[in-house]
């Protein structure tokens, strides 16, 4: 069996579990019940991943969370009852590393600065490296070299965010994702009880700054007036037009950053959540002299300490972690007695469709099968393609092999980007790019939108070990949304795969075979009992796939050719 192991009370469906943003059907959630309403969705789905929107956010589609209150705007008490209705468990986020600068706990820090309660709940770049690195002309502390060359950056530059306090100094924030600083035009009214200078030089002040904003020239650099201690002054009430978004790590050296997760999780239990994904929990502990990323045993610790609290909120918990398979974190986490992210299948999906080979797919099968991972797999989500998942890596002195060789990441790459994918990367302390991270493509576009290959991905997904996760667009054989890619900015990347459809999208869909047939292949694997029995794994050719799972008299044979992408499903009950 491959059920998620429950570490409480309640019991987790081993069906099919459905993801999507609350507004990707419509405008609301409301309108993604209306259509697990429809004939055509009966029975297809006993999960439903529902990401964080759902929650007050403001950047990063969610993953820069305010609060964890209900986002009114999208969500209803109605919605959560009709899930309830329809048997849907529901699995949320809570994103351990970091809340957004809106959130009522960085407010109240920027409000009080020092004297604010939440001064720890943050943390201030330069006081976590006093005495360990240099402090540069920008007044922010270089690490020293052996410290920062361990640093993991998910952006290009140190990862901090310098904000405002109240006594006119900025303090740089630890800041390892997402951040947006925009400067607003100042007006002769912000320098209302400013001493020092005539009205014709506030005049001339806010035309210089207004014309170095719109040129998106450094503002800073200008002199104003011969007195630098005025300059300096002025500069002050330029910054205060500055509006900043980013996602500040937490500092969970803190006991109120304990508090907020107690109360957090046991919010998300209130709302019918069961499961409960742990999104970025490896960039939650840091120590000097240790990487940011996944460090032991202080990572182990704090997750620890987190299923506590969640058990005893009833949650069942799936830490969210991408890392190469020769680093092999994902058997650390299994061996903890964790369900595990299949982050390696998309990929392999795609390597075995493409070059009509079954081999390296098969291979992780019966890698799961025998070493019992408890799994969670899929083919598209709200993220891209983790291509960088598959690859080798050299522990210590060991070079430990990955599931594809690294030509064979690099092809399927370049497939995805031939068809029309981004990339997203990664980056040194210094901003230069080390690896790539992800490929952003809808996984139809990714495949060459050739309808039999997706159907036969689907078919292989659902009969692969572990809890199948499904993104609705994928359902629909979405296509790459480039308009939405390019309007993104830099984050756009990813909005290549989030096109909102309509309910008239989802009734045109349901007229079209692809659409159809996924949903039966889905249906089957939802109600099966064989699903919850033994799986057999038959590999006689590279060209061919052969599962079949048996739970007492109850079977399902899946047989698949690699050369015609045909395939077969034979059942009895």
């Amino acid at each position: 069996m491959n059920n998620i192991p429950n570490t409480s009370e309640s019991t987790i469906s081993n069906g099919v579990m459905l993801n999507a943003y609350p507004d990707s059907i419509g405008n609301r959630l409301s309108d993604i019940v209306t259509m697990l309403q429809m004939p055509a969705f009966k029975n297809a789905f006993s999960l439903f991943y529902v990401l964080p929107t759902f929650f007050n956010s403001d950047l990063d589609r969610g993953f820069s969370v305010i609060d964890y209150n209900v986002n009114e705007e999208l969500v209803s008490k109605e919605d959560l009852k009709a899930f309830e209705t329809l048997n849907i468990q529901l699995k949320f986020d809570i994103v351990l590393n970091h809340l957004s600068v809106a959130s009522p706990q960085f407010k109240d820090l920027i409000k009080h600065g020092a004297q604010s309660k939440y001064k720890d709940f943050f943390i201030n770049w330069n006081s976590f490296w006093e005495g360990n690195g240099t402090m540069g002309a920008d007044g922010i502390i270089i690490p020293n070299e052996e410290y920062l060359n361990k640093l993991f950056m998910r952006k290009s530059g140190l990862p901090i965010l310098k904000v405002p306090f109240p006594d006119g100094s900025e303090q740089p924030y630890w800041n390892t994702f997402y951040q947006k600083v925009t400067q607003h035009p100042v007006t002769i009214s912000d320098f209302k009880n400013f001493e020092g200078l005539t009205s014709r030089e506030v005049e001339l002040v806010c035309q210089k700054v207004n014309r170095a904003i719109e040129d998106k020239s450094d503002f800073t650099t200008l002199e104003f007036v011969e007195n630098k201690t005025t300059n300096a002054e002025i500069l002050k009430v330029i910054k205060r037009k500055c509006s900043y978004l980013g996602q500040m790590d937490v500092n969970a050296n803190s006991e109120l950053v304990w508090d907020f997760y107690e109360e957090t999780l046991q919010k998300v239990s209130n709302f019918g959540g069961k499961i409960l994904r742990l999104d970025a929990f490896a960039y939650l502990h840091k120590e000097i002299g240790q990487s940011n990323f996944f460090n032991t045993p202080g990572t182990w610790d704090y997750l620890e300490r987190i299923k506590h609290i969640a058990q005893k909120n009833n949650l069942t918990l799936l830490p969210e972690i991408h890392a190469e398979y020769g680093l092999h974190l994902h058997d650390e986490v299994a061996d903890k007695g964790y369900a595990i992210y299949d982050f390696f299948l998309l990929g392999l999906m795609i390597h075995t469709l493409e070059n009509r080979n079954s081999t390296a797919l098969i291979s992780w099968a019966k890698e799961i099968v025998e070493k019992g991972y408890k799994t969670v797999n899929m083919l598209g989500c709200h993220d891209g393609i983790p291509v960088l998942d598959l690859k080798g890596k050299q522990v210590n002195t060991t070079y430990n092999k990955g599931l594809l060789e690294d030509a064979e990441i690099e092809s399927i790459m370049n497939t995805i980007l031939e068809r029309g994918g981004r990339v997203k990367n990664l980056y040194d302390p210094a901003g230069k790019k080390i690896s790539y991270y992800q490929v952003n493509a809808t996984f139809f576009s990714a495949l060459g939108e050739d309808e039999d290959k997706l159907l036969l991905a689907r078919a292989i997904q659902l009969f692969m070990p572990g809890i199948p996760q499904i993104w609705y667009l994928d359902i629909f054989a979405g296509k790459n949304d480039y308009a939405a890619a390019d309007a993104g900015g830099d984050g756009g990347h990813k909005e290549i795969n989030r096109t909102t459809l309509s309910l008239q999208d989802v009734e045109e869909g349901l007229t079209k075979e692809i659409v159809i047939k996924q949903l039966e292949l889905i249906r089957l694997r939802n109600t099966s009992k064989a699903f919850s029995g033994e799986v057999t794994i038959t590999h006689e050719s590279e060209t061919e796939i052969d599962i079949l799972w048996t739970h007492n008299k109850d079977t399902a044979h899946l047989k698949a050719n690699l050369n015609t992408y045909a395939f077969t499903v034979e059942v009895n009950a």
